[in-house]
């Protein structure tokens, strides 16, 4: 299989100190791939100092054409290797076939380089301000939009290559040098992307680094390290916390999109079967193994027990097995890890008096692969861990309401605020409802937000910043104000 298992360092791909190495598997089959550079905090080390120097001593910064050039070269590269690509992200991160066009699998991080490239044309990176009186005389001013430094972008294993490519494509284009940390399973998939850059763009040595490693120390070097000036941090919200702890020590700049526990607010006026249908497909798409998937089923008490037969009989439904099949529309979840964690999860649920509607189990007679059933739990309070907790995987809870109010307080009742969905037939007052959730994105009937032009992040402990549309280049820019004497 077309791959690389070389870390990118200062413009070289080279093998991990003491060519150490991991493994990384297939989670369809459970089996091993092959193996990946494991690197040390001494790589870490190396890719900082690279990058720090690539950012103050090359025009990188200033070479508005160069950074263009180079994400076309990039997405081009992508382009050109679809097939490859998308062969690697099926078996190594169990992503369906059906995922890969468009959504976050492949094709939209693909179209999200272009768009950054074509974004440059237009983006003002310096601002008039005109002029203003002080102290008896006039003096003009303006602000210089200028890159923020060297930046760490530190991506999980959901959706490695949509998520590096909405971090590292901002970054290029404000003339940020990087460090690309992937993440321990999905090792080739981040590597590849060094590959691309090293062999096939004009990027200058050590504006984009590549590691690649099993240890949390390689992590930690890049959060604490007085080189890197921001951290760019997709992931849970736990380790959220640390990394902004970590940061402080050096008061640098902290990107976070976390964890999500988003409510689908299906109204009383809504057409409940198209509801429950999209509610059913979005918790098993790739295995609910996503921070904005809608996870809690808000349903008016008046119609609970039809609108749960729905989505039962839906999910139960759902095609799932070997992501490479097009007609199976969920695969595997990452590792056995996440499994176990999932299924231990819906088992304190169960012991704390919830009821399995369908699924709450491993899924039977797919060897080693790592699936978990389609799950729907019901009598459950939101207060409950299960309601409250993200789970990472296709476990949907469904959960009664009185009226709309009652469905904003416990859509709202959450420390996460990353995403939402509300369905009715009556367009304005669904509207009226999204705007009460307090979160980042929401879907109002339907409506994709998806795309590169959108902002995305979170509310409360859902992270901090966007990512994507011109807010997230924003977020890889400082803003300088000059002021010099008129005249």
């Amino acid at each position: 299989m077309w791959h690389e298992e070389r870390l990118l360092i200062d413009g070289k791909l080279v093998e991990a100190e003491g060519g150490r190495t991991f493994e990384t598997f297939n989670p369809t089959t459970g089996e091993v791939l092959g193996s990946a550079a494991d690197a040390s905090v001494a790589d870490a080390q190396a890719a900082v100092e690279a990058a720090r120097r690539a950012f103050d001593e090359t025009t990188w910064a200033t070479d508005v054409a160069l950074r263009q050039r180079c994400l076309r070269q990039l997405h081009e590269s992508l382009v050109e290797h679809r097939a490859e690509l998308s062969e690697l992200i099926i078996a190594e991160n169990g992503l369906p076939v059906t995922l890969i066009d468009g959504g976050p699998g492949l094709d939209s991080p693909t179209a999200m380089v272009a768009w950054h490239a074509d974004l440059l044309d237009r983006y003002e990176f310096t601002q008039d301000l005109g002029e203003a009186e002080a102290r008896g005389a006039m003096h003009h001013r303006w602000v210089e939009r200028e890159p923020v430094g060297v930046a760490a972008l530190i991506v999980p294993y959901n959706y490695p290559i949509q998520i590096s490519l909405a971090k590292l494509a901002p970054a290029m284009a404000a003339g940020c040098t990087s460090i690309l940390k992937g993440p321990p399973e999905a090792p080739w998939l981040t590597a590849t992307l060094g590959k691309l850059i090293a062999e096939e763009t004009d990027v200058p040595a050590g504006v984009v680094n590549v590691l690649t490693g099993a240890s949390p120390e390689v992590g930690e070097a890049l959060t604490t390290s007085r080189d890197v000036d921001m951290v760019s941090f997709t992931g849970s919200t736990a380790t959220g916390r640390r990394i902004m702890a970590a940061a402080s020590e050096t008061v640098k700049k902290v990107f976070l999109e976390l964890g999500g526990k988003s409510a689908c607010i299906v109204l009383d006026d809504a057409d409940l079967a198209l509801s429950a249908m999209i509610a059913a497909f979005t918790i098993t798409s790739h295995a609910g193994q996503g921070c904005a998937i809608t996870s809690r089923l808000l349903l008016p008490a008046s119609k609970f027990d039809e609108g749960v037969a729905l989505v039962a009989d839906m999910l139960a439904g759902v095609p799932y097995g070997d992501p490479s099949d097009p007609s199976k529309m969920m695969g595997p979840v990452v590792s056995e890890k996440q499994l176990q964690k999932i299924d231990g999860m819906v088992q304190d649920a169960v012991a704390a008096g919830a009821r399995v509607v369908t699924g709450g189990k491993r899924a039977e007679g797919f060897g080693g692969g790592w699936f978990y059933e389609p799950t729907l739990l019901v009598d459950v309070d939101n207060s409950a861990p299960i309601a409250q907790d993200e789970v990472f995987g296709p476990v949907l809870v469904a959960l009664p309401y009185e009226d709309d109010d009652d469905a904003v307080r416990i859509a709202n009742d959450s420390q996460f605020g990353l995403s939402g969905t509300v369905f009715g037939e009556d367009a304005e007052r669904a509207r009226a409802v999204a705007k009460r959730i307090r979160v980042g994105t929401v879907s109002v009937n339907g409506g994709m937000w998806y795309a590169p032009d959108a902002p995305f992040g979170g509310f409360k402990q859902s992270g901090n910043g966007r990512e994507m549309g011109v807010a997230g280049l924003e977020e890889y820019l400082e803003i300088k104000t000059i002021a010099e004497p008129a005249g």
